[in-house]
C-alpha cells in the first residue's frame, strides 16, 4: 500500500487502517521528509498538551519535517513558537476573538452572506465556493484587520499555493511567499501613514509604542498568521458542511425545521468533516513514548486531528453525521495552548453561513454529476495531507435542479 498516496486520497480509511495496526507510524511527511503519525484519539489529545513536544523549529533534528518554508519575516508566528513567546503574543490577539466581540460582528456577517446570497439570483447552478464559502471569510477576516477590497483579489490563490501546493509548479509556492511578503509589508506601511479602528492598526499601535512586546517580524507574522488561518479555515469548514448536509438530506431536513440546532451542528460537521487534518508539527525536547513507541528527540511528530476525531474508542459509530451527537472534546480545532485562537469566529461564520444558505434555497441539492459521483470522488478535494477541503461544491437551487 501507498500509505501516502492513501493518506492523501482516501484519509479516513488510511486513518482507520493505522489506528487499528499502528497508531503511532512512521511516514513520509508533508514536505517528504520522514515523520510519525500519531492516529488515536487518547494519543492525539495528550500529545497536543505535552510540553515536551515544541513548535519550535530549531528543536528539529536535521532532515526532519519542519513545516512550511517561510523567510523570517513571516516566520515568527505562533505556529512556531513555545511559552514564553507563544503567552506573550497570543495574548495580544487572543482579545480580537472574544465571544463579546464576535457577537458585534454577527450582523454585519449575515449582510455579506445575504449579499452573496443574492448575486446567486434565485435559481440556477453555482460553485458554492468560489461563490459563496470563500469570499464570505475573506470579507469578514480582511475587514477585521483593515485589509482595503482591491488587495483582496490575489489572496485565495497565494493560500491555495502554500496550503495545497501544486506538484507540477514547484516554484508557485516560493512565488506566493513572496508575494505576501511584500503585502504585509506595504499594508503595514500603508496602516502606519493612514491608522484606522481595525486589528492591525491596535497591533502596529502596541509594536511602536511598546516595542519590546512585539517586534517588526512578529508583528508582520502575526498579520499573516490571522489573515491565513481566518480565512483559509473557515473557508473549508463551510464548505465542507455544506457538503456533508447535502449529502445527508435526512439530517438536514431537521436542521431546516429547527434551525437554533445549528450551532450544535457545527460541532459535528466540525468532528465529522473538520479543515485540518493534522495539528501544527511537533518535535520532541527529549524521547518520548507515545503508544507504546519511542519518538526520538529533534523527530517529527504529525498528530491526525481527523483521525482523533474518527477514532470509535472516543466516538461511536464515528463515520456516521449525527446531529444529535455529544461532540464534546472534538479536535478539530486543537486543544491545549495551541487551541484556534479564531475559533470564535470560525464557529459564528459557519453558523450564520449555513443559516443565511437554509432560509434562501429549500430546494438547494448537489449538482447531478457531483451526486453520482459519491463521497469524495473525482478532483474536488484538495490532494493536502495538511488540510481537508474541497476545490469545487457544485450545486443546483430552484428550477434548475428539475430543469437538468
Amino acid at each position: 500500500m501507498d500509505l501516502r498516496a492513501e493518506l492523501m486520497n482516501h484519509p479516513y480509511d488510511a486513518y482507520q487502517h493505522l489506528r487499528d495496526n499502528a497508531p503511532v507510524q512512521r511516514v513520509p511527511g508533508p514536505g517528504g521528509e520522514p515523520a510519525w503519525l500519531v492516529t488515536r484519539y487518547e494519543d492525539v489529545r495528550a500529545a497536543l498538551t505535552d510540553p515536551r513536544l515544541s513548535l519550535d523549529k530549531a528543536k528539529a533534528a536535521e532532515g526532519s519535517y519542519r513545516g512550511l518554508s517561510l523567510p523570517p519575516v513571516l516566520d515568527a508566528n505562533l505556529l512556531n513558537m513555545d511559552p514564553p513567546d507563544h503567552t506573550r503574543i497570543r495574548k495580544l490577539v487572543s482579545g480580537a476573538f472574544t465571544s463579546r466581540r464576535m457577537v458585534g460582528l454577527r450582523d454585519p456577517i449575515r449582510r455579506t452572506a445575504d449579499q452573496l446570497l443574492d448575486r446567486l439570483g434565485p435559481h440556477g447552478r453555482a460553485d458554492l465556493i468560489a461563490a459563496y464559502a470563500a469570499p464570505l471569510p475573506i470579507a469578514v477576516i480582511c475587514d477585521l484587520l483593515g485589509v482595503p477590497e482591491d488587495r483582496r483579489t490575489d489572496f485565495r490563490s497565494w493560500t491555495n499555493a502554500l496550503v495545497a501546493p501544486d506538484p507540477t509548479r514547484p516554484a508557485a509556492a516560493k512565488e506566493a511567499v513572496g508575494a505576501m511578503v511584500a503585502f504585509f509589508v506595504q499594508l503595514i506601511a500603508h496602516k502606519r501613514r493612514h491608522p484606522a479602528d481595525d486589528l492591525l492598526c491596535d497591533l502596529i499601535s502596541v509594536r511602536d509604542t511598546d516595542g519590546d512586546r512585539l517586534s517588526e517580524d512578529e508583528l508582520t507574522s502575526l498579520a499573516f498568521l490571522i489573515l491565513v488561518a481566518g480565512y483559509e479555515n473557515t473557508v473549508q469548514l463551510i464548505g465542507n458542511a455544506i457538503h456533508a448536509l447535502l449529502r445527508h438530506p435526512a439530517q438536514l431536513a431537521r436542521l431546516r425545521q429547527d434551525p437554533s440546532r445549528i450551532p450544535a451542528a457545527v460541532e459535528e460537521l466540525s468532528r465529522y468533516e473538520g479543515p485540518a487534518l493534522l495539528a501544527i508539527r511537533r518535535f520532541p525536547t527529549e524521547d518520548v513514548t507515545i503508544g507504546g513507541i519511542t519518538v526520538p528527540a529533534g523527530e517529527t511528530l504529525l498528530l491526525s486531528l481527523a483521525s482523533a476525531n474518527r477514532d470509535p474508542a472516543r466516538f461511536g459509530e464515528p463515520d456516521r453525521l449525527d446531529l444529535d451527537r455529544d461532540t464534546s472534546g472534538h479536535l478539530a480545532l486543537g486543544h491545549g495552548i495551541h487551541y484556534c485562537v479564531g475559533a470564535p469566529l470560525a464557529r459564528i461564520e459557519t453558523e450564520i453561513a449555513l443559516a443565511a444558505l437554509l432560509e434562501r434555497f429549500a430546494d438547494l441539492d448537489l449538482d447531478p454529476t457531483e451526486a453520482e459521483a459519491g463521497a469524495g470522488a473525482g478532483a474536488r478535494w484538495r490532494p493536502s495531507l495538511r488540510a481537508r477541503g474541497l476545490i469545487e461544491l457544485p450545486v443546483v437551487y430552484g428550477t434548475a435542479r428539475t430543469a437538468g
